[in-house]
């Protein structure tokens, strides 16, 4: 590997990771502000799935001689944002608002063409099955609703 490549994909996933590391902070922000049980216990299950890949993420990049990003970027400031919102709009639209967070992953795992070989079989085999649960899951929440 190439440090070019190497770099790249440390690019590439500390992008990822900001993005899970928003999904984290985010439905912890839903499961704390919503009342129903039931909907704070599937939420918390989405989000430690969200918190496994940012430990997986985190470890790669290490791995790979990178230094692992510790914010979450835009989509954080999103979850910040959506703070309140979750408390006042209601739990159809926290779970939309969750929802729009999963579709952004599931494009970002779908984008896998230019990192190398070895880094695009980890995502597939470590991220991108533990993505489509989450999306899928709610998606079918939200659907519940």
């Amino acid at each position: 590997m190439t440090q070019a490549t190497k770099e790249h994909d440390i690019e590439q996933l500390n992008g990822m990771l900001r993005g899970e590391r928003a999904a984290v902070e985010t439905y912890k922000l839903c499961v704390d502000k919503l009342d129903r049980a039931d909907l704070k216990q599937q939420l918390s299950e989405l989000r430690s799935s969200h918190s496994a890949r940012v430990g997986k993420l985190t470890a790669r990049v290490a791995m790979l001689g990178g230094a692992a990003d510790m914010t979450s970027g835009a989509w954080g400031t999103f979850a910040k944002a959506f703070e309140g919102g979750a408390a006042v709009f209601g739990e159809s639209a926290a779970i939309a608002a969750l929802e729009e967070g999963e579709d952004h992953g599931k494009k970002v795992y779908a984008k896998l063409d230019d990192l190398t070989e070895v880094t695009r079989a980890f995502v597939q085999t470590e991220l991108v099955p533990e993505q489509r649960r989450t999306h899928d899951a709610l998606s079918a929440m939200k659907a519940a609703l």
